[in-house]
């Protein structure tokens, strides 16, 4: 038996319960990833098989809505992890091991990004056109999940990060912001959302591509918004006359499958940007969380990015306008330095 980085006494008694309770006796536990929640994967290898065991904490995440997404996502032939054992009162699950080709690893190669995204719209359209008995008692993206997830940014990318103390008239303007952004969150129809649907949690498969992960958090909402995270992507970006495209061409493609859609292709490119900057207002906050409460420094790389999606959706709309305006007068002078600090 060998363990790679064992220690931490959750990875002793995770190590105890693969080896001990599930009799996974010659075989190497090392770590496969980490995201950004409490969760960590590592990868277990005994002769050619391999499986992933989910350490989740118990007194910080809950194993349950995974499970239950799981069996949503599987019982429409999608390509999740699945289920082998659990701990549920350890917070230990065992996996099917999807592999580790993550899509923004192999979406570059000019000849891939094509197939992969239709892969990946594929499997979204499968999501969002599938009885909604299936998935329609999942939690809501509501007003107020939509609001809490946006006052991360001025709290922890205005506050923590560039450090700004903003005044009453500005606060003024990100509250008529936020409540636009939620109103027109609102106005969309509503199907499954995955909530994370991107380049870092879809995997390269041979078979049944993509491998789906990280699906825990999925709720009833915007149709837009897992389109807006997989085209507008924290990781990767693209050009705006490709990603029109992309979006216009999968609205068409859902009007085709039988999906119920209001308005025309301008009302869905306007949904999907609105929604799309709801999603980097909050990424701001969370991935300026993730360094000064959680201590994970990879996500800073990517602000920069976040930011440039959030003032360029932001300036293109008479609506969101006044936030553009707060970027290049409040943000953007300070943004540099803040980077250089904290990366320091």
């Amino acid at each position: 038996m060998e363990v790679s980085d064992a220690s931490d006494s959750r990875l002793a008694h995770l190590t105890q319960w693969v080896i001990g309770d599930l009799g996974f006796a010659g075989s190497v536990i090392a770590p496969a990833s980490v995201d950004a929640s409490f969760r960590r994967y590592f990868r277990v290898t005994r002769g050619a098989d391999s499986y992933i065991v989910m350490d989740a904490p118990p007194d910080k995440e809950d194993s349950a809505p995974f499970l239950k997404v799981a069996r949503m996502l599987g019982g429409m032939n999608l390509n999740v992890p699945i289920v082998l054992a659990r701990d549920m009162e350890r917070g230990f699950l065992l996996l099917s091991d999807l592999g580790s080709r993550q899509y923004l690893d192999e979406l570059p190669e000019a000849q891939a990004t094509d197939r992969l995204y239709a892969d990946a719209l594929a499997a979204l359209r499968t999501m969002q056109t599938a009885d909604a008995a299936i998935s329609g008692d999942l939690p809501r993206y509501d007003r107020a999940l939509l609001m809490r997830e946006m006052e991360l940014m001025p709290e922890w990318f205005l506050g923590h990060h560039l450090k700004v103390t903003i005044n009453a008239q500005e606060r003024s303007m990100l509250d008529e912001l936020f409540a636009s952004l939620v109103r027109a969150a609102g106005s969309q129809p509503a199907t499954f959302v995955h909530r994370d649907y991107h380049s870092r949690n879809l995997l390269v498969t041979a078979q049944d591509n993509p491998g789906i992960l990280d699906f825990q958090d999925a709720v009833w909402g915007p149709v837009t918004y897992d389109l807006a995270s997989l085209l507008k992507d924290c990781y990767i970006a693209w050009p705006p006359v490709r990603v029109r495209a992309w979006v216009l061409e999968y609205r068409e493609k859902l009007l085709e499958a039988g999906f119920a859609l209001s308005g025309d292709a301008a009302e869905f490119m306007r949904w999907f940007d609105l929604i799309g900057l709801q999603r980097h207002i909050k990424v701001l906050g969370i991935f300026a969380r993730l360094f000064y409460r959680d201590g994970k420094p990879q996500y800073l790389k990517d602000l920069p990015r976040v930011l440039d999606y959030a003032r360029d959706t932001a300036s293109g709309d008479a609506e969101t306008a006044p936030f553009a305006a707060f970027i290049a007068k409040r943000i953007d002078p300070l943004f540099e330095s803040a980077q250089q600090r904290a990366l320091a």
